[in-house]
């Protein structure tokens, strides 16, 4: 029998030693050519910061001189690059942060990331699949992969600026579309949350370039004239630890539903709370929650009193003095059913999604569930929205949405970004999530009418304010992180 030969082993030449050597050179010239060029630095530097939050644990491979991971302002810092003389320049301008002279194939922290950043790094990269196996080893469960770089509609301009001198010429190796960059995450074991094109014109005209970055360049077909594509991805789904359960039920004006819903509450088969909380109510909501407490002394059921107003109030309340991991809305009305609720909890445990939105859309409706205005309103908007955040919410006030605790905290945690803008408290969690680059996967439910009680919703004046929402959601999304004054 032949027996197999190990090949001679072959001496391969550093493949990063020829850019190594340029950006060796090029360090001393970078901030001439970044003040030259400060607005697409300037506007790449906001678009990072508006995915990624302050005091996050973040990791920047090709970071260069270190800018742009200084102006995450990040807990922890670490930036990594192949040559010597950047790295040098970086330790120099940010002592606070960690710089390591390392290809991004070869890196072996022995630490996760909360964020793994990757900004116009993709044209330079020798082995990209190695390199997203590596950022793989550097995630945890909900890292977030921040990949931004060049659009190959540009690559004549970028030929162009670098004849006129507006722009340095740089070894440009690999023009990576998106699509091949969703495609190596893949078999890196990441999945995509958001793919979207930002920046139209990199270059600061007064009023001139929000108009075309923010406006112009949202609009479908020309935005895919943009100069830069952006992916947010996540470590492909694995099962949860944390399962244990808190349902928040924001009621007012519910008494006839309350002994109802506490019947059909299912068993998570997992320790399990039901929190009321109640405020304004004109009938006796209260009371029969107190007394529903008491009849039920085996049940771990409390009741909070709303002290603010509105539904999205209560259920912050109700979300604050929860216990346990999972959090759960379900509305006092019981239009969606409670024994949907473990499809829900299914869901998010699995890792499928990190907020689970309830669709009433999907079904054919009874009679007098949901008013025809009110129907064709709500899929207007999931289509606005689509548009705006980048991901698919087909019914946005859908009352039934389930995410875990800690995710919640991060969410409350950059409230200040939107502020307290939500009545409803739908649009919260969802623009919240949205940022984060939490994946939103909608769950079909059935929606009944009620057999208690009249609406809180009031069609019309909700309806405007609903259209409000939309022009302040495109405006946080869209343009504010593109401003002079970024967000």
């Amino acid at each position: 029998m032949a027996t197999a030969v190990a090949p001679p082993e072959r001496v391969t030449a550093d493949p990063y030693a020829e850019l190594a050597e340029f950006f060796d050179r090029f360090a001393s010239e970078e901030s001439r050519w970044k003040r030259r060029n400060s607005t697409y630095h300037r506007l790449i530097a906001q678009l990072m910061r508006f995915h990624v939050p302050e005091n996050a644990r973040v990791l920047e491979i090709g970071a260069g001189s270190g800018d742009l991971l200084a102006a995450l302002k990040p807990s922890v810092g670490v930036g990594v690059d192949v040559s010597k003389a950047m790295v040098a320049r970086a330790r120099e301008a940010h002592p606070q942060l960690r710089f390591e002279h390392v290809p991004g194939e070869e890196l072996a922290l022995g630490e996760t990331f909360d964020y793994v950043v990757l900004s116009d790094l993709m044209p330079y990269v020798d082995d990209l699949l190695e390199l997203f196996h590596r950022v793989a080893e550097h995630s945890h469960e909900r890292t977030r992969v921040i990949v931004n770089s060049y659009s190959r509609v540009w690559r004549p301009v970028f030929r162009l600026a670098e004849i006129l001198r507006l722009k340095p010429r740089k070894p440009l190796r690999n023009w990576v579309a998106p699509h091949d960059v969703v495609n190596l995450l893949g078999l890196a074991g990441f999945e995509p949350v958001l793919s979207r094109t930002r920046i139209m014109f990199p270059k600061q005209i007064p009023y001139v370039t929000t108009f075309l970055n923010g406006f112009v360049g949202s609009l479908p077909l020309i935005n895919l004239l943009a100069l830069t594509n952006w992916i947010v991805a996540r470590p492909l789904p694995h099962e949860l630890s944390e399962s244990s359960v808190s349902i928040v039920c924001a009621c007012r004006n519910e008494q006839g539903h309350i002994a109802e819903l506490i019947d059909r509450v299912p068993d998570f088969g997992v320790p399990a709370e039901l929190i009321f909380v109640e405020g304004n109510s004109t009938d006796d909501t209260r009371g029969e929650i107190l007394r529903q407490i008491e009849a039920h002394p085996d049940r771990d059921i409390r009741f909070i009193p709303q002290t603010g107003k509105g539904k999205g109030d209560a259920v912050r309340t109700g979300f604050a003095a929860a216990k346990h991991d999972v959090l759960m809305i379900l509305d006092g009305d019981l239009s969606v059913l409670p024994e949907d609720l473990p499809k829900f909890h299914r869901g998010l445990v699995d890792g499928r999604a990190e907020l689970v939105n309830g669709s009433r859309l999907v079904y054919d409706m009874e009679p007098g569930a949901m008013r025809f205005l009110n129907m064709i309103g709500n899929r207007a908007f999931a289509r606005l929205l689509k548009g705006i955040m980048g991901q698919q919410v087909k019914d946005t006030l859908c009352g039934t949405k389930v995410l875990l605790k800690r995710d919640y905290e991060r969410i409350a945690a950059g409230r200040s970004y939107f502020g307290e803008f939500d009545p409803f408290g739908d649009f919260d969690l969802l623009f919240g999530a949205a940022r984060l680059g939490l994946k939103i996967v909608d769950l079909p439910v059935r929606y009944h009418p009620r057999t208690y009680g009249e609406t809180n919703i009031s069609r019309w004046r909700h309806g405007v304010l609903l259209l409000q929402m939309t022009f302040f959601a495109f405006w946080k999304f869209r343009v504010a992180p593109l401003t002079r004054r970024g967000f």
